[in-house]
């Protein structure tokens, strides 16, 4: 059961004329019969209240006589608006007239909070909502609560029932608004233009006639003595390469950069990198992990990748655990027994934390390349340039030593034959694709 605002409204509007009158009548002999008289008055209305309140909640609906069912999207964007659809069906013998309240998690951005009800009895209605989802993972409700009030409006009757839903929020994918651009570079390396290029591991294309301007060291002269003009080998990248992308999951991916975190960002990369390298016709394997595997995504090629990768990323979360560089590797190993390139997106914050990270690095260089992709904070190279009071002094410091620690870091690495590249989460996603056209266009994979 509950009561309304109507209902508070009604026992005002007896109350206060009552004590009012009764204030103004008494007289000075008369205060304590006025008294008595204002409190039978109250009493007796505060009856009739309880009265009608009583009849009320009997004459509304059973709110437990209903069926809930949904339509919703399966599957949404974070920070994408969908629509979807929910049915309530009256079962009972009475008009529902109330309101219904879903039970979503916050997060899921359901909207309208509250629907409002008016079906007749055997009859149901269809009411739209709007989800606006503000985390990834699966968005989850469990039951709606209904309110049935009777017809004055002064209370009714609610209950709690089940209808279980889900929609499962996938990353937003904002880096591919980089994908048109890097695809039209890739098309010029696959010869789609006439742009070639010739490296240590690309392949043999085709012939074609030269042009001022071509490289003079892929003129073919047996084809160009047979074809009494000058000829023209043209190459492109070979495919067939196995790119695995191994996403740290452990405390570092928790730090907030920009608008989200570091975790996010990576995906990001993550997603950009698998997208180009699926179209130059490389394999991608994902692997997430901090101690265990959180997501793994390999063997999956063409318009199933990306679908793919955005489900297995879903659900994952950083966790407040170190990683296991150690186990990560072997994990990544049985992934892709020889990778042609291994790309790490990991945090580079102090030397201590990325000890295990540096004494794993020979035994995967030594088998192919690495490329390490790091998330900075934006704000650090402002914070080290504010310097104008004493206060921003010790913050400047701090800056500058988080600084000065990624710098000794990328060095460590390039000194053990890997790549850092250490951008903010905006910048990450295309420098790591430019990167991997670099080195296609170089043989180097």
């Amino acid at each position: 059961m509950f009561v309304t605002g109507r209902l508070a409204a009604l026992v005002g509007a007896g109350v206060a004329p009552i004590i009012l009158l009764s204030l103004a009548a008494g007289g000075p002999g008369a205060s304590d019969a006025s008294g008595r008289v204002a409190w039978s008055g109250v009493a007796g209305w505060l009856v009739l209240c309880v009265v009608l309140t009583a009849a009320d909640v009997s004459a509304s609906a059973d709110p437990r006589a209903i069926r809930v069912e949904r339509d919703l999207p399966a599957r949404a964007r974070l920070g994408v608006p969908v629509q979807g659809t929910i049915t309530v069906a009256a079962t009972g013998r009475r008009r529902l007239r109330g309101f219904l309240r879903d039970g979503w998690e916050p997060t899921a951005g359901a909207d309208p909070a509250r629907l409002r009800l008016d079906i007749p009895p055997g009859e149901s209605r269809t009411l739209p909502m709007t989800f606006l989802p503000r985390r990834r993972g699966e968005r989850r409700t469990a039951f709606v609560a209904v309110r049935s009030i009777g017809p004055l409006g002064l209370a009714g009757r609610q209950t709690v029932t089940s209808a279980p839903a889900a929609i499962r929020v996938l990353p937003p994918f904002t880096a591919s608004r980089h994908l048109p651009s890097r695809l039209a570079r890739l098309r010029e390396l696959d010869g789609s233009t006439s742009v070639q290029v010739r490296g240590q591991g690309t392949e043999f294309d085709s012939l074609r006639e030269y042009v001022r301007g071509d490289d003079v060291r892929s003129i073919d002269w047996r084809a160009t003595a047979r074809a009494r003009t000058t000829m023209l080998r043209t190459w492109r990248p070979e495919r067939d390469r196995h790119v695995v992308i191994v996403i740290d999951t452990g405390r570092t991916s928790a730090a907030r950069v920009g608008e989200g975190t570091r975790l996010d960002a990576a995906m990001e990369s993550a997603l950009l990198l698998a997208a180009l390298a699926d179209r130059a016709g490389d394999n991608v394997h994902l692997l997430m992990f901090d101690r265990v595997v959180r997501a793994r995504v390999s063997g999956v090629r063409g318009a199933r990748l990306l679908p793919a990768l955005v489900d297995a990323m879903a659900q994952v979360e950083p966790q407040l655990i170190d990683m296991d560089w150690d186990a990560a590797f072997a994990q990544a190993g049985r992934l892709a027994s020889h990778p042609s390139l291994v790309v790490l997106l990991t945090a580079l914050d102090a030397p201590s934390a990325s000890r295990a990270l540096l004494t794993r690095v020979p035994t995967v260089t030594a088998r192919g390349r690495v490329l390490l992709g790091a998330v900075t904070d934006v704000l650090l190279e402002q914070t080290a340039a504010k310097r104008d009071r004493s206060d921003q002094l010790w913050l400047a410091a701090a800056a500058e030593r988080s600084l000065l620690d990624a710098r000794r870091l990328t060095q460590a690495l390039t000194h053990l034959g890997a790549e850092a590249i250490l951008r903010g989460p905006d910048d990450l996603p295309p420098q790591i694709a430019d990167r991997y056209l670099e080195l296609k266009a170089a043989g180097r994979l």
